[in-house]
Order: C-alpha cells, then sequence, then structure tokens
C-alpha cells in the first residue's frame, strides 16, 4: 500500500464513529474526505468544527481541517480505500435494516476502481459484508470481486472491521484497542490489515468476515446479559429491603464474581441494539439473548412505576431528574433508557418536572408542549425537592450530601451511598434502583 501521503481515504457517514475515525486517519497524513447525508454536518466539519461531543474531537478535528487532511462533502469521490461507518437500526419487530449499509455501498461503487480497499465498519448481522459484496459485484461487473471472480485474483479487497469504542474515550481507544478484521477472502483481510496498522496500535486479528460481524454481535450481547442480571437483581434487593449496592459491593469481593452496576435500562446503539441481530438471525437458539434484552427493556418500566409513585405522593415538590444520556459524560440519547423515563415522567407531572442535562442546551423536541423544563444542577437542587437519578454524570456525583440532606431521591445509579433515609415525608429518600 502507497506512504501515508499519497493515501487517499474516504469515510461514508461522520457520525459518533465516523467523524472520530476520519479525523485520526487524517493526522497520520492521509487525505480524508467524510461524507454525510446532512448539509448541516458537512459545513460543519468543513468549518473545522463538530457536531457531537467526544472527548478532545473538537482540537483535532480543528487541527486536521486547517492543515487540509480532512474535507467533507455530501458528494463521493475516488479514493483508495472506502470506510462504511452509517447507521444499521432495527425495525419494530427487531428486524436489522442494512439500507443505510446498502446505500453506501452503492454510492461507493459509482468511483470504484482495481485496487481498492473497502471495509464495513458498521454494527451488521452476520453476512452484511458478504451482500455488500455481491452490491458492488452487481453494479460493476467490469470489476473482478473477492469470490466473485472465478479464482482470478480480484481488484478490490472487501473487509469488516467493527469499532469497540467507548463513548468519551474514542479518540484513545480507535488506536489502543485491539481490532478484528474479517475478510471476504485472506487476501481481502490482509490488504485491510495494512490499512489498520497505520494507525491502529493495537493488536490487528485476521479472520472471516462472518466471524468478524458476530464478534461485534458477540461482544454487545455478553455485556447485554450481565447487565441484566444487575437489573434483575436489583428488582430483588427491592423486594427484600436490602440495598443492591451494598450486596453487589459485597459478592464482587468474591474472587471470581465480578456484578456490574444496574441502572434504568440499557441504552446506546449498541448494546440496547445489537443482541437483536442474533436473536433476528436464529430466534430457536437464542432464549437467554432475547430475555436479557426484554429484563433491560422492562427496567425502563420499573423505574417509571416508582418514580411515578414517588412523584405522586408528593404532589407539592418540583421534580429533578438528573441527566438523559444513555451513559455518563457524552452527548448521546440513542435508545436512551434515562430519556425514556423523563418523557414518561413529562407526560403525566408537565410543568412540575425539571430536565438537568449539562450536555445540552436544549431539550429534545420529544419533550415539546409537555411543560418540562431545562434547569442546571444548582438550579435544581435550590428549587425541587425530589430528585430521580437517571445518568451518572461526574457532574452530578460532585454534589456532597449536605446539598441533598432534605431531598426525596430516587438514585437508579448509586452514585450517592451516603445519601440519608427520609424522615418525615411519607416516602423513601433513597431508593436504590
Amino acid at each position: 500500500m502507497m506512504s501515508h501521503a499519497d493515501l487517499k481515504v474516504v469515510v461514508v457517514g461522520l457520525g459518533y464513529i465516523g467523524l472520530p475515525t476520519a479525523a485520526v486517519i487524517a493526522r497520520t497524513g492521509a487525505s480524508v474526505l467524510g461524507i454525510d447525508v446532512s448539509a448541516h454536518v458537512v459545513e460543519t466539519v468543513n468549518s473545522g468544527k463538530v457536531h457531537i461531543e467526544e472527548v478532545d474531537l473538537d482540537g483535532l478535528v480543528s487541527g486536521v481541517v486547517a492543515r487540509g487532511a480532512l474535507r467533507a462533502s455530501t458528494q463521493i469521490e475516488p479514493a483508495d480505500v472506502f470506510v462504511i461507518a452509517v447507521p444499521t437500526p432495527f425495525a419494530d419487530d427487531h428486524a436489522p435494516n442494512i439500507g443505510y449499509v446498502l446505500n453506501a455501498a452503492t454510492t461507493i461503487a459509482t468511483v470504484l476502481k482495481a485496487g481498492d480497499v473497502v471495509v464495513l465498519e458498521s454494527t451488521s448481522p452476520v453476512g452484511t459484508t458478504e451482500k455488500v459484496r455481491d452490491l458492488l459485484a452487481q453494479l460493476r461487473p467490469d470489476l473482478k470481486v473477492p469470490g466473485k471472480s472465478n479464482g482470478d485474483s480480484p481488484d478490490v479487497a472487501i473487509a469488516y472491521c467493527p469499532e469497540r469504542v467507548l463513548p468519551g474515550r474514542i479518540l484513545v481507544e480507535l488506536i489502543d484497542n485491539d481490532r478484528v478484521i474479517g475478510g471476504i477472502t485472506p487476501r481481502c483481510a490482509r490488504k485491510a490489515l495494512q490499512f489498520y496498522r497505520r494507525f491502529v496500535r493495537g493488536a490487528c486479528v485476521t479472520t472471516t468476515s462472518r466471524a468478524a460481524e458476530m464478534t461485534k454481535l458477540t461482544e454487545n450481547a455478553f455485556r447485554d446479559v450481565n447487565i441484566a442480571f444487575a437489573n434483575e437483581l436489583s428488582r430483588v434487593a427491592d423486594t427484600m429491603d436490602v440495598d443492591v449496592w451494598e450486596v453487589i459491593r459485597l459478592a464482587n469481593r468474591h474472587p471470581r464474581v465480578n456484578i456490574l452496576s444496574p441502572g434504568p435500562g440499557v441504552g446506546g446503539h449498541c448494546i440496547a441494539v445489537d443482541p437483536w441481530f442474533l436473536v433476528h438471525a436464529d430466534p430457536a437458539n437464542t432464549p437467554l439473548i432475547r430475555t436479557a434484552r426484554e429484563v433491560n427493556d422492562a427496567k425502563i418500566d420499573y423505574v417509571v412505576e416508582r418514580a411515578e409513585a414517588m412523584v405522586a405522593a408528593n404532589p407539592g415538590e418540583r421534580v429533578a431528574c438528573l441527566g438523559l444520556a444513555f451513559k455518563a459524560n457524552i452527548d448521546d440519547f440513542r435508545e436512551s433508557p434515562a430519556l425514556k423515563v423523563a418523557l414518561a415522567l413529562a407526560a403525566r407531572f408537565g410543568d412540575r418536572l425539571r430536565i438537568v442535562e449539562p450536555y445540552t442546551d436544549t431539550l429534545p423536541p420529544s419533550f415539546d408542549g409537555s411543560g418540562a423544563t431545562l434547569i442546571d444542577i444548582d438550579s435544581a437542587i435550590e428549587t425541587c425537592g425530589i430528585m430521580i437519578v437517571l445518568v451518572d454524570h461526574d457532574v452530578f456525583k460532585s454534589v456532597p450530601v449536605d446539598e441533598r440532606a432534605d431531598k426525596l431521591v430516587y438514585d437508579t445509579r448509586g452514585i450517592w451511598p451516603d445519601q440519608p433515609r427520609a424522615p418525615t415525608r411519607g416516602a423513601p429518600l433513597r431508593l436504590a434502583s
């Protein structure tokens, strides 16, 4: 493969993964073009700014744009490597939708040439990379496509390499984490490996595209199952009037036990979505994965029910919902259980509700007409008698006990273990889960 300075890369999709990936590649000296359907996103990136919240991303994007290493467009151009990083949502019946992936492949086909590498990074059902291969072969019969060229050396390489990053640490983990690179053929995997070695310090392990696709789904299903155990345990602890946080802390002193923390559900575009791809592909053999998904989704309804009971029992109190993001210290609301809980409370209690979310300047449109308002944490402490902790943002953890000692608290994240019990007001001051 050519030198860093001569390499041209196109990243299709400038979202939470695509934009950081494009910026990291551009930092190596390659010429990177980011493609997005949103003119606003393109304009933002080309001005050296970012449209998502991620640690250090703004500075990196500003620098590589200023040097001319990264630019954005709504129109595809020829390149040497194409990286697909578009969404893969699911329908109401949990059937995966790979339409964005196939649309990206269709666009790439218009400029594809011999010697190019196409890598799918979007989390996808097993077999999606092969569908990309088949589509490219159909659209570009003039090119020899791997697995479709009757034994001839292919003109293009096609592979799958899922991201494995944690929001808030994306720039670090894009470089340091190990990568699984699955090729349509071993030669495809080796070609993709050469590309990732340019910017990845972690180990790069090659395999088949189907194995790599299932690896990504397996990683998130594993985490979902373990979170479901913690969420189910929290409900049992409530029934038995035991502090689940203390139980977990003590149980984890066992050398072979590592229970995760419960919460109001599971969110994000990975853990809350990817297990359904496995269930949809093989429903007869995935009862545990399905049950974990159902347990975690049901936890949202459980939290809503308990929160509503607390608020209804104290009609004179204003209510602060702390957090809307799906995890701490990010601005990502995708599949967020905190957002779903807050929306349910807003629908019932309207203008009694205050939302504290330090990672947004405006409430999502779904709150329009509800009467709920956005305030900061200090205003919430001053004006709200009920506090419902839905996200463990650092700024919430920093509130000392003396500033919340007289509050009615429902702590779904366990960030305030020192919260005292309610002295008088007819409802538990600290609900554990």
